[in-house]
């Protein structure tokens, strides 16, 4: 359990610190170009997001998500005492995540975002992201367990253009980018409508998924993205 504790807490951090420290690169370099920022950030985001999958996943899951842990205690693959304690290590690696991007781009450590998220077409966007990316998983391990990696981070890579809100799509993140004033920020008291949404949607992946699924496949299933968890 403590390797994958710190399995967790490591991609979640790393994965934080990818979104936010690309997002300072881009905004340093393009300052005035929204478009090319945001194209820098995805680019960074999704190959990231392929690379941890494929190192942790055969250790935690590699959830680095509570939206993706919480799909995974309603399909009963990990328990509910293990499930507290990956999301407690997934929030404290992304805010760890943040604070490393500002070291290595030697900006203020603690910051608080300004950047406003707000609003019904926002909300929705990150239901709608969220409920894409759980899908995509459950329906992955089904179909092709070992092209999960890929196809996370290209439904994540999608998502950061065909939402409005650029696809946070993970609580934990959320939290992250609250604390970082930088072009991937979110003001903190946008934040709880972001990860209300959040929930909600993985709540929806995992209802579809399993009616268009089935509940699991049994032996025919694979590891996944929750290797004996309980």
């Amino acid at each position: 359990m403590g390797a994958k504790l710190a399995s967790e807490f490591l991609g979640t951090l790393l994965l934080v610190a990818t979104v936010v420290g690309s997002g300072i690169m881009a905004e340093t370099l393009s300052p005035e170009n929204f478009g090319v920022a945001l194209l820098a950030n995805t680019i960074a985001t999704g190959a990231i997001l392929y690379v941890l999958i494929t190192i942790l996943g055969p250790v935690s899951g590699a959830h680095f998500n509570p939206a993706v842990t919480l799909a995974f205690l309603l399909r009963r693959d990990i328990g509910a005492v293990p499930s507290l304690w990956f999301v407690m290590v997934q929030v404290a690696g992304g805010v760890g995540g943040a604070f490393l991007a500002h070291a290595m781009f030697d900006v203020d450590l603690v910051q608080l975002s300004t950047n406003v998220r707000t609003g019904p077409s926002q909300w929705l966007s990150e239901g709608v992201a969220t409920f894409a990316l759980v899908f995509t998983i459950i329906g992955a391990i089904r179909a092709r367990p070992e092209a999960v990696p890929a196809a996370v981070a290209l439904v994540i890579v999608a998502g950061y253009w065909f939402t409005a809100s650029t696809s946070f799509a993970n609580p934990a993140v959320t939290i992250g980018r609250a604390f970082t004033d930088s072009f991937s920020g979110i003001a903190p008291a946008d934040a709880p409508a972001f990860i209300a949404s959040q929930i909600a949607g993985a709540v929806l992946a995992w209802l579809v998924a399993e009616r268009i699924f089935g509940w699991k496949s049994g032996g025919s299933e694979e590891a996944s993205l929750a290797p004996d968890a309980n």
